[in-house]
């Protein structure tokens, strides 16, 4: 039996230990790689979409310098007749704002609200935001403006009055002196007939 080599052995176990090390430094990065991989989905995982509102609003000016908002509900169109919270914020197109402002209930229907104060004169886009029974959220573009009155008729004199009362006395009694004027007219041509008649016999 030939006897080992201590050179031999020697390089041997020293190829075995640098193969053995190469191995690691090459799995390393694999390694590290693949929990990365796998924790990537989780990390960039959608959002969920967020639910509709069942109620409907619907924003609109008044005429004036206030803001009518209807609630209705979105599956069958009932008025909303819980109690709602909801806010109004105007902005105009030259930078002004104005609110948030409450809404209040409006006597004219119970699910109508309006603006808890007028809006400025002007052009404005106006966002309502309900926070309750369900939150939801509309905006319209609305004219603010004052109402113009009718111009106040001018009181009528006393005068005024008087002629106005002797002009209604006098075609109440006209009937009346048309009546007696023909009663008059036919007196009188009774008596021509009369006297007529008698001298017609006398001759």
């Amino acid at each position: 039996m030939n006897p080992v080599n201590p050179v031999n052995k020697a390089q041997r176990y020293a190829a075995t230990v640098l193969l053995a090390g190469l191995g690691l430094l090459l799995g390393a990065p694999a390694a590290s790689a693949a929990p990365a991989a796998l924790t990537a989905p989780a990390s960039v995982a959608p959002a969920s979409a967020a639910p509709k509102s069942p109620i409907a609003l619907e924003v609109a000016g008044d005429g004036g310098r206030n803001v009518n908002v209807l609630f209705t509900w979105k599956k069958d169109g009932r008025p909303v007749t819980d109690i709602v919270a909801a806010t109004l914020l105007a902005k105009a197109a030259d930078g002004r704002t104005f609110g948030p402002i409450p809404l209040k209930s409006a006597p004219e229907g119970q699910n109508l609200y309006n603006a808890s104060e007028p809006l400025p004169a002007g052009e404005w886009k106006v966002t309502v935001t309900a926070t309750k029974p369900a939150e939801a959220r509309k905006s319209a573009t609305v004219k603010a403006q004052d109402v113009k009155l009718p111009a106040a008729s001018a009181p009528v004199s006393n005068a005024a009055l008087a002629e106005r009362a002797a002009q209604e006395n006098s075609s109440d009694d006209l009937p009346l002196q048309i009546g007696v004027i023909a009663a008059a007219a036919l007196a009188a041509i009774g008596i021509m007939v009369v006297l007529v008649r008698r001298r017609n016999v006398s001759g």
